[in-house]
Parts: structure tokens; sequence; C-alpha cells
């Protein structure tokens, strides 16, 4: 399932996941943020088990703000996965 979403807070403008029936990430694609950190993070979380992306990402700051595009991401998978088992 490919689960698309607006981050709220951060730079990116869209994420488009896609995680499969086994809960694994597929892809990741990031619009807008910084394209190299998003990039090494998309390289780094696809193949992972969506729960652990969750567990690790949450919770990330960016500086002084209370989010990040990695906290966004878990946020987004935690939706995605909500949304698979409804």
């Amino acid at each position: 399932m490919t689960y698309t979403f607006r981050p709220r807070g951060v730079c990116s403008q869209e994420m488009r996941v896609e995680v499969d029936d086994q809960g694994i990430i597929q892809k990741l694609q990031v619009v807008g943020g910084c394209d190299g950190n998003l990039q090494g993070i998309s390289a780094l979380v696809v193949g992972m088990p969506a729960q652990e992306a969750i567990r690790r990402l949450k919770g990330i700051q960016c500086g002084f703000k209370p989010t990040s595009c990695p906290d966004q991401l878990a946020r987004g998978l935690e939706a995605a996965l909500e949304k698979q088992q409804a």
C-alpha cells in the first residue's frame, strides 16, 4: 500500500511511503526538505519494518522545532499502519 501525507512543521512538503502486507517499508519518496538528508533516511528505512522505523524516528526534533522530518515520517507511518489494519 502506498500512503501519501503532508508533514507539518517541517521543510518537506509531501511524503509517499509504500509498506507491504508484512509491514516492511518498500519505498519512500520525500518532496522538499533537505535533499541529501532525506535521501539518506530513505535509503536507511527501505527494507526495515515500519514499526522499527517508528521506534527509531519518533520524537526526533529539528533545532528548536518540536518535530522533524524523521518524526513526521514516523507519524505518517503510524497513520499508514492504522489505515492498513482497517
